[in-house]
Formats: structure tokens, sequence, C-alpha cells
């Protein structure tokens, strides 16, 4: 079992998505071969809280872990957890940003036994000085661009493994910006590929920092393809093709600075909006998943692809039912989504529309959850899927909000938020 994770991708960079780019024909080739879940969103549009979302398998709001830089409790039970009872090996390669210090104490893992990773990598390391902490917390210097660095010593490890059953979480910091240099440094050549070509219709309206970044983002994203592909290929080489499972995701998306004053921490479908794919036994010929998915659901469907108990506490649910275009009766028909930092936000996703909330008076650092809640957006996805103008407050959309409303506060009541009161839009019509 293999999850190859990228940070900040959006869903749109990839070709199953329309991108006219070709930066991922690796990706794209492997989902036509598996399963792609087309409609796929994060429960939480920010790097610490969506990755206790995967390795939990419960939102962030349960877990504690609600923004970043909140340690995921040593007492949680993770993935890691659940494979190594199972006898599997457990390895984590790459970014954690799950604890509350720099290295990470054998406490602060979440289980996983193998440790080649910096808790926040894009301060330990650069696109060519990657630099990580082996288990026993020594520095460890990799060579080569910061993706194939860590893809490379994933290859390692899969070959030192491949007479047993393992569990591998390589997580990847690219195609998230370097911090230090607000850059997104591609390798060498790969940025001027793409400068000046194809750019995604809400970027192109609303500009951001698209135009100064976008290119970088696209050569590191080509970068990821390449190492993504090298992975496949050390897999057929060492006959793990046909018994491994692969996952390609990633955290959240990017807006580019198009919806606030950053790059995520949004509802919008430039944040929450990601890229999966799996591979595998289970997943060969699974065709194009249309039903909504979240990264929530990841957790059980892995643990049934491998055979495992599905414990009844997780708040996700396998997609495996999903596959070949069947239907599931009950399967939800909106994706939820918390998000923090930048606001106190709500919001569902469903087949059509985009409908959130944000509490005013609270305080986004610091409080996971609040009672009242005002109405922020409301997008026709299918008459305008790049969200570009926001319904939210229109009397003509009233019926629409009101019920979108009730459907919010089901999903917030049901994971134990407190009830809400969400107040209508006091504009006739909000801002983009």
């Amino acid at each position: 079992m293999i999850v190859f994770f990228t940070d900040q991708q959006r869903w749109d960079t990839v070709g199953l998505h329309g991108n006219p780019l070709d930066l991922t024909p690796n990706l794209d080739r492997a989902a036509n071969s598996g399963t792609h879940l087309f409609n796929s969103f994060t429960p939480q549009p920010l790097c610490g809280p969506a990755r206790s979302c995967l390795q939990t398998g419960l939102y962030a709001t349960t877990t504690g872990c609600f923004r970043n830089d909140i340690p995921l409790p040593q007492e949680a039970t993770t993935l890691a957890h659940r494979f190594r009872e199972a006898d599997y090996d457990t390895a984590n390669i790459g970014k954690w940003h799950l604890a509350g210090s720099e290295p990470v104490p054998e406490a602060e893992r979440g289980g996983y036994q193998y440790w080649l990773a910096s808790n926040i990598i894009e301060f330990t390391s650069e696109a060519y000085r990657t630099v990580v902490y082996d288990e026993d917390n020594e520095p460890v210097r990799l060579p080569g661009y910061r993706v194939d660095a860590l893809t490379d010593a994933a290859i390692r490890y899969v070959d030192a493994h491949r007479d047993s059953p393992f569990y591998l979480f390589l997580s990847l910091l690219e195609p998230h910006h370097q911090n230090q240099t607000d850059s997104y440094p591609a390798p060498d050549g790969y940025a001027e590929r793409y400068a000046g070509l194809w750019m995604p219709p809400d970027l192109a309206a609303l500009g951001g920092t698209a135009s100064q970044h976008l290119p970088g983002y696209c050569g590191q994203i080509k970068r990821i393809d390449e190492a993504f592909g090298r992975l496949l290929e050390a897999l057929r080489s060492l006959g793990l093709r046909e018994n491994t499972i692969v996952v390609f995701a990633s955290d959240h998306g990017n807006h580019f600075k198009t919806r606030n004053d950053e790059y995520k921490r949004s509802p919008h479908e430039s944040s929450i909006r990601v890229p999966v794919v799996l591979l595998g036994p289970g997943f060969w010929d699974g065709g194009r998943v249309e039903q909504l998915v979240s990264l929530l659901d990841l957790p059980p469907t892995l643990l049934e692809a491998a055979g495992l108990p599905v414990p009844d506490e997780l708040h996700g649910r396998s997609v495996l039912p999903l596959l070949n275009g069947k239907l599931v009766e009950g399967w939800p028909e909106e994706v939820f989504v918390q998000i923090s930092e930048s606001q106190v936000g709500r919001a569902i996703r469903t087949s059509r529309w985009k409908y959130c909330v944000v509490a005013p008076e609270a305080d986004p650092k610091e409080d996971p959850t609040a009672e009242r809640y005002v109405e922020d957006g409301l997008y026709d996805l299918k008459a305008d899927p790049y969200e570009l103008h926001n319904l939210a407050g229109l009397r003509s959309h009233r019926d629409v909000a009101q019920a979108l409303k009730q459907r919010l506060i089901s999903r917030m009541v049901e994971i134990g938020e407190p009830k809400p009161n969400i107040e209508p839009s006091m504009s006739s019509a909000s801002p983009t």
C-alpha cells in the first residue's frame, strides 16, 4: 500500500480534468487503467488539518487539529496503527506537519515505524537541498531535486521491503510554494516551458499571483508526474505492480491569492477540489467515479481494500462499492468542508451548488467551531463552474439557500459540532 501525496495541487492541473499542458501523462495513463475519483474534495483546505483527516479518518474538529501547528493527539489511532496491527511494515517519508517540534519525537509520529521526514519540510529544505530526519532524529541530506530525492527514498524503501506487506505514506512538499521566498521553485528549465500558456479561467479572471507563480507551479507538477511514473516503473520491475495498491492524492488546492490574501483556506473549488487516482488490486478498471468523495473516504477505502476491519467511528465510507459506475443507495449527496485560520467557515458542495457560511465573531486561529454564522457564498456550479458570480443574498435564490442551510446544519451536528444559528446574507448580492 502506497499513498503518493502532493501538497497544494489543484484538481485542474491534471489532464484527467482537461488541463491542456500535458503536465500529468503518467497519472492520466494510470487513471485509465485504474480508478479515477472525478469529484474529490478535501475536508479542510489547510495542510495540518487535512493531514489529520487522512491519517485518522476523522474531521479536524474531532481530532482537535483544526488549524496548523496543533499536534495530532498521541492517543489518536491512525492508518499506521491499523496497518501495524495487521503485521504491515509502516513508513512515512517526506512532510508530516502533525507534530509540535522539529525533529519529530517518536511519540508524535502517528505510529509509523520507518521514519525519514520533517514536520514542516519547507523550513528544513529547499528545492535542491533536501534535509529530513531519520528514526534517531539525525539529519539526512538526500541528493537531487526535492521531489526526486523523496521519491528515490521511497523506491529504496519499497525495494528493501518487497518481500513483506508494507504501508508507505510518501508526502511531497511540491507543488506547495517555498515559504521563505514565496516562490514555486521548479527544476531547472521547467518553469520556462509553461510561461504565458494556458491559465485556469478563475485565475485568468481574478488575477492574484498566477501570472508570477503559475509557470513554476506547473513545472513542479510536471516533475511530480515524472516521479510518480518512476515509482510505478519501480513497482513493475520489482514484481509488485499487481499486488500493490497505489493512491495519488493531494491535501488541498491553490487559489493564488484570488480568494483571500494567501493560497488556500477558502471554500472555493480552487482550494478544496483535488485529484485522486487509485491503482492496484480492487481498483483495476474501476473507471471514473462520478459521486462526490471526500479525502475522509480514503481511510475506510484503503482498509477495506486490504481486507482489514473498517471501524464504525470513521467519518467516511469506502468507495469500493462505487467502482464501475455502480450506484450506492444512501451515498452522501454533498461533501462537507471545515475552514480555519482565514475564517471559521463551513461549506457544503453538492453536484450543482456550493453553499458557504462564516462566523463573524469567531477567532479563526483559536475557535474550532461557532454557534453563529452568516451566509457568505452561494454558487451555481452548473452555470458558473469557476465561481465567479456569488449568488448569496439574492431573493431569487432564497429557497435554494434555505434548503442548503438545513443540509449544512445536519452535517455539522452529525459530526458533533454545536447546532448553529445561520443568518441570511445581509447584502442583496455579495461580492465575488
